[in-house]
């Protein structure tokens, strides 16, 4: 009997591939999936934990560096896992390429979750085996994401690969001081923290003054944002001297003068993209909140530089709590509902969820003039917001995408 063998037209190939992928559990069928309900849940749970220790409440091993915990695991295990998320469902648009999925997504994930689970037990599995789960994520997440754009020969988002691999060399300069070989781990932190800056203004440069287009087009607006331009490029290129002066001389006038003119750019860059007209929804607002808080983090960040009025801490955390919180849980939700078939827009939970990040980076940026009642109410606000987010987008990460209803004669109902 003649066995079966493998479809030998492409377009057959692609539908058996599609097939198998499909025919996994729903929520290894796209990046998103595992990786936004893991980014949220971590952002839940790794905060209070923060909030504990700091407290004295939790009491964790002599060996055992909590800030460096808390500052490693902010990055690297949420913003880490929100951004794989993101890019590999972006991925195959740019390329054409399938989507990574079933067992390959399923092997990024473990190593994803053997990074956390590492950072947590280095004093009993010690350094080196905590650098090799560890890195074993962002390492092969670089490698996913250079291949397919090799394969789609995608050299327009080459920029994309490069800022991914920046911010996974960040991870590594960290587990080298771990394991006493240099004292890079700061300087990790810092490359890391403003690659990533670098990432929202590349990426936000994108989607926010598209999206809001599209929304304003559907509405019947008359003006919609300006067009990609020099402009774009000139605030681009001064964010990406900045994030190097930063990286190179973190405390020098100069960087705290750029940071100020890299903030400056970046407000008329984000006027430019007309987000008073968007403000009914609170789907399109969430993304031009986020990028208000990293106009707002850049220039309090030069202002900490040159004068004692800011604080470096809040200046920092309006990057990160900020921009940061924000502009990841705009791309998160906007982003799930999209893949899954659903409507564009935000229910009375997902508003709530926005305006508990708000509150929650308003009160950190400004916790070292209120004290530290206001770290605790932020963190609440913070755990809230990831909490709600999980429970939430559960079902829309776990159910098969919705299927759009056949048209019908009679007035659609409203959802």
């Amino acid at each position: 009997m003649k066995m079966p063998t493998e479809p030998e037209k492409p377009h057959e190939r692609i539908t058996e591939i599609k097939r198998r992928a499909e025919a996994g559990p729903t929520i290894l069928q796209h990046s998103f999936r595992p990786f936004f309900m893991a980014a949220g849940f971590w952002a839940m749970l790794a905060v209070p934990l923060w909030l504990l220790s700091y407290a004295g409440i939790l009491v964790m091993p002599q060996e055992f560096d909590a800030l460096l915990w808390h500052r490693h695991e902010m990055l690297f295990g949420f913003a880490g896992a929100s951004m794989a998320g993101f890019v590999l469902t972006a991925v195959p648009n740019w390329t054409g390429r399938l989507p990574v999925s079933g067992g390959r997504l399923a092997v990024l994930v473990a190593f994803w979750l053997a990074g956390r689970v590492s950072f947590l037990t280095v004093v009993w599995i010690g350094p080196l085996t905590t650098a090799i789960m560890d890195l074993a994520f962002l390492t092969t997440l670089v490698a996913m994401i250079g291949r397919e754009l090799v394969a789609g020969k995608n050299w327009r988002n080459l920029p994309v690969l490069v800022v991914v691999s920046f911010f996974t060399l960040g991870n590594w300069l960290v587990h080298i001081e771990a394991n006493g070989v240099a004292e890079t781990a700061e300087l990790g932190i810092r490359l890391s923290t403003f690659v990533l800056s670098l990432l929202i203004a590349l990426i936000g440069g994108r989607i926010v003054p598209s999206f809001t287009r599209n929304w304003l087009v559907r509405n019947g607006a008359a003006e919609v944002p300006a067009p990609m331009g020099r402009f774009d490029t000139i605030a681009l290129v001064a964010l990406v001297i900045f994030v190097i002066a930063k990286v190179v001389l973190p405390d020098h006038l100069v960087t705290a003068y750029l940071a100020v003119l890299a903030g400056v750019l970046h407000g008329f860059r984000l006027l430019r993209w007309k987000g008073w007209a968007v403000v009914s929804e609170p789907l399109m607002w969430v993304l031009h909140l986020g990028y208000v808080w990293l106009v707002a983090a850049l220039v309090l960040i030069g202002l900490a530089g040159l004068t004692n009025f800011i604080s470096p801490t809040s200046a920092i955390h309006a990057l990160t709590a900020g921009a940061f919180g924000t502009m990841i849980l705009a791309v998160m939700t906007r982003a799930s509902l999209g893949h899954t078939g659903r409507e564009l827009t935000a229910s009375t939970g997902t508003t709530v969820v926005f305006l508990l990040i708000s509150i929650a980076a308003i009160l950190r940026v400004g916790a070292s003039s209120l004290g530290d009642w206001a770290i605790w109410l932020s963190g609440g606000a913070w755990t809230l917001a990831f909490g709600l987010f999980t429970v939430f987008y559960f079902p829309v990460f776990t159910q098969p995408r919705v299927t759009a209803p056949k048209p019908s004669p009679t007035p659609r109902q409203k959802d």
